[in-house]
């Protein structure tokens, strides 16, 4: 993408269509006692036909995700490949795919750069396309995937599922935060956005 396109105030309709997903509580349910096993691993309704609805439409999706439990030794880097395995594999399932995955496998006492709320992961992502994200719609269920993304420029998006709703009860989110009940209605409205777009754009 040129350096024209990624301008401050762009559209993200005339950029590289990038989109940055969480993972637990996203894309598939959480759990306070973390994802542990494929078996663990269940898509929240809605979630993969929406991902497969923005491959559809020519985007790029990236997930970002914190996996603390490699630190906490709740399972290793074979486990986590596993469940990404079985997440692929659902998506290949319904004709979608994610284009790039990146984790955090930092524990919160670290000091990494790449732990949500920082911005490491986000910043692998901008490197790895060699885009800016400014604008660039991040869709998550906390309050630092949000802080997060404001960080590099890009637009929040609150969805309800996973922690999403103790996160709006808690309040005190980023200006401008979109919120939603689930990925499938993110997507939905980012969609109808994006058709706007193009009917008003000569």
């Amino acid at each position: 993408m040129s350096s024209d396109a990624a301008r401050p105030g762009g559209s993200v309709f005339e950029q590289m269509k990038l989109i940055i997903l969480d993972r637990d509580g996203v894309i598939n349910k959480d759990s306070d006692a973390f994802i542990k096993s494929p078996d663990e691993w269940i898509p929240i309704p809605g979630s993969i036909q929406a991902i497969a609805a923005l491959k559809a439409a020519g985007w790029t999706v990236a997930v970002a995700t914190n996996q603390s439990g490699l630190a906490r030794k709740l399972f290793d880097e074979s486990m986590l490949q596993a469940i990404h395995q079985k997440m692929m594999q659902t998506l290949t399932d319904a004709k979608a795919t994610i284009d790039l995955l990146v984790w955090c496998p930092h524990g919160p006492d670290d000091n990494c750069d790449c732990r949500k709320p920082q911005p490491g992961l986000y910043r692998q992502i901008a490197q790895h396309f060699d885009c800016a994200l400014t604008a660039v719609p991040v869709i998550g269920d906390s309050k630092r995937d949000l802080e997060a993304a404001i960080s590099v420029g890009a637009k929040p998006i609150l969805v309800t599922t996973g922690k999403g709703q103790k996160t709006l009860a808690a309040g005190q989110l980023p200006a401008g935060t979109e919120i939603y009940p689930d990925l499938h209605a993110a997507v939905t409205a980012l969609l109808a956005a994006e058709q706007q777009h193009r009917t008003q754009t000569p």
